[in-house]
């Protein structure tokens, strides 16, 4: 930890999915919204055809595009729920 420059503390992370899992992002996420909504606002087949958290797992791990647009609604869900 250093004293004169606080973004490098330990526990005053900045990134809003420090200590997060895609797992544990997908999960919220599905409690949130329910697969339907999921699939609606992030249109991928891991969340409109047979969805699982697994399925979802193996396609946003490989494929980036998908997991940037499924972080950034995990990120927003965040702020508006502080919001409320």
């Amino acid at each position: 930890m250093n004293a004169k420059d606080p973004s490098k503390t330990v526990t005053g992370s900045k990134d809003p999915l420090h200590g997060l899992t895609l797992e544990m992002v997908i999960t919220r996420l599905e409690a949130q919204f329910g697969w339907e909504e999921l699939g609606r606002r992030v249109k991928i087949k891991c969340f409109t055809e047979d969805p699982s958290v697994s399925s979802s797992l193996k396609f946003l791990r490989r494929t980036p595009w998908a997991r940037q647009k499924v972080e950034a609604l995990y990120i927003r869900s965040q702020r508006s729920a502080r919001k409320s």
